[in-house]
């Protein structure tokens, strides 16, 4: 019996082993939409998404966003406290540049048992039952305090944590949740770049864009990135957010 196991345990690690190979040859293959340098714009350069300059301001613009609205930071994690039971902040696992796993900081807007509670409501998902992206117009497990955040994008803000620490950049495609793993071939592209605080969904409809209509967008940044699309979104993202459409 215990050779039975043995034997299964490795059958699923060389399977394992395969499906990642595939998908990390699948990614490389994306890459090659971003290899048009961001100075010379001729293709075997470095592009603006992997640019060291795009990363440094990256950097900058979020320790100079902290600094700013640091109280308002700490007024939202006393609301978050006196609202309900659990920590401030909720750090969830997001798949970022070449499918890698990364902590996501964000102020907690659910129950402190949400992720429990997820499977149980699959169903309800806007995107479909079968859709990787989890999305529900009202969302039995957000709190009081969370329902305001999430309206006006305000739990994103300790998004700029992971920003600094160079797991994201200000502008680009949105981490998911799920593996990289769950993506379909087409999808992978958006891998090929690192993940960002706001992109073209952001300013575009938000959560009312389903999953394949937000590769789309992040396909249409990624052959026009540039340093002046990254700022035209970044001035754009905060009139979308204080509309509140499509923040579920």
């Amino acid at each position: 019996m215990s050779e039975l196991l043995v034997q299964s345990t490795a059958e699923e690690n060389i399977h394992c082993k395969r499906k990642l190979g595939e998908l990390r040859k699948n990614i490389d293959k994306a890459l090659l939409r971003s290899t048009k340098g961001w100075i010379t714009g001729r293709q075997g350069g470095r592009c603006w998404m992997l640019s060291r300059t795009k990363h440094v301001c990256s950097v900058i613009g979020a320790l100079l966003i902290l600094l700013a609205i640091s109280p308002l930071m700490i007024l939202i994690a006393i609301a978050i406290k006196s609202d309900s039971k659990g920590s401030v902040f909720f750090l969830q696992e997001r798949t970022g540049f070449m499918g890698r796993r990364f902590k996501l900081y964000k102020f907690r807007t659910m129950v402190d048992n949400a992720e429990e509670l997820k499977q149980s409501l699959r169903h309800m998902s806007h995107h479909g039952e079968d859709s990787p992206d989890f999305k529900i117009a009202k969302d039995p497990r957000i709190t009081r305090v969370g329902g305001f955040l999430r309206r006006y994008s305000l739990d994103e803000l300790p998004n700029l944590i992971s920003v600094l620490v160079g797991d994201m950049r200000l502008v680009g495609p949105r981490p998911t949740s799920f593996h990289a793993t769950t993506y379909n071939a087409e999808h992978l592209v958006r891998l090929s770049v690192y993940p960002g605080l706001t992109g073209l969904w952001q300013i575009s409809g938000r959560s009312n864009i389903d999953f394949d209509g937000r590769v789309s967008l992040d396909k249409e940044y990624i052959e026009k990135q540039s340093f002046w699309l990254d700022i035209k979104i970044l001035l754009l993202t905060p009139f979308k957010v204080i509309e509140g459409k499509g923040a579920c």
